[in-house]
């Protein structure tokens, strides 16, 4: 389905409820930032609902400016918040969630692209709330294998870093930064460093890429192991930024969760409104942790 009007099936429930005030309040009180908020999420209210949450870290300023975020770009200027890591996990325990994903704006003015601080986080977290899955969906940190390997040793569950767009689309997608072997350099390392840490990435599609390349990029993903991914729309955020050139059908989103687990990915979410956090901790408990791990359900 070509661009315009937004097709029937990508109409979203506002948020609202009393979690979801909840929640937005602790947040609010510690400072805190969810990029459900900054980066204006349709699934807000199903996820906070469902006990998943996406904090995201080091403030709300971006050194990047890719084509497609609505994140504010922007100078940090080496400004970091040091009670952060201590303060999410305070929040953190005092929450009815049981998966939370830690994300962060682009931070190149720090000298390790901010690993450490996720690392203090996810540290601080385990200490406060052992029982809590934590899912790190992490920037490229410019490629630097050692910050890289500071995160894989925090322990997370999962690190996630979305490859966001297909090969050719690439530089007109992303900030000049970023780049599509690079991506893929950060999932094959994550594995090098612990071949036991699952891994996930996340592709926007309705930015005129083909079947044929969405087909390229799932191959690429799983020649570095990546575990788990997620296929959603791309939806506009303001007049400044990538018009969407394609509201891709259901049926599509159908074809690219059968090709994905045709590839050998162990859990596929495709569908309009998927986000590369959307509803994680149920994609993950259900399909992997109950399975593979033998936890019983709760």
């Amino acid at each position: 389905m070509q661009s315009g009007a937004r097709p029937e099936w990508l109409t979203v429930r506002p948020p609202g409820g009393d979690n979801y005030e909840g929640l937005k309040h602790l947040f609010r009180g510690l400072n805190l930032h969810t990029v459900c908020e900054e980066a204006h999420c349709p699934n807000t209210h199903e996820c906070w609902g469902g006990g998943t949450a996406t904090l995201m870290l080091m403030g709300d300023t971006c050194s990047r400016a890719c084509r497609f975020c609505m994140v504010t770009p922007g100078k940090p200027n080496g400004i970091l918040d040091t009670l952060e890591p201590e303060n999410v996990a305070l929040a953190l325990s005092q929450m009815d969630l049981n998966y939370i994903v830690l994300t962060s704006v682009d931070r190149d003015d720090l000298p390790d692209g901010g690993a450490s601080h996720f690392a203090k986080t996810i540290r601080a977290i385990r200490e406060k709330k052992p029982e809590m899955l934590l899912e790190v969906l992490i920037p490229d940190f410019q490629n630097d294998a050692n910050a890289l390997k500071e995160v894989v040793d925090a322990g997370p569950d999962v690190i996630a870093h979305n490859i966001e767009t297909t090969q050719a689309l690439t530089p007109r997608v992303r900030d000049p930064r970023a780049g599509y072997q690079q991506s893929l350099s950060v999932l094959k390392n994550v594995k090098r460093f612990n071949t036991m840490l699952y891994t996930k990435s996340s592709i926007m599609v309705g930015l005129g890429e083909t079947e044929d390349e969405m087909g390229s990029t799932m191959q690429d993903l799983r020649g570095v192991g990546v575990d788990f991914l997620t296929v959603g729309q791309y939806l506009r955020p303001s007049a400044r930024h990538l018009p969407v050139l394609e509201y891709v059908p259901p049926s599509t989103f159908v074809k690219y969760k059968e090709m994905g687990e045709g590839l050998g990915f162990k859990y596929v979410a495709s569908g309009p409104l998927v986000r590369s956090s959307y509803r994680a901790g149920e994609f993950f408990i259900s399909s992997i942790l109950h399975k593979e791990r033998s936890i019983p359900e709760v």
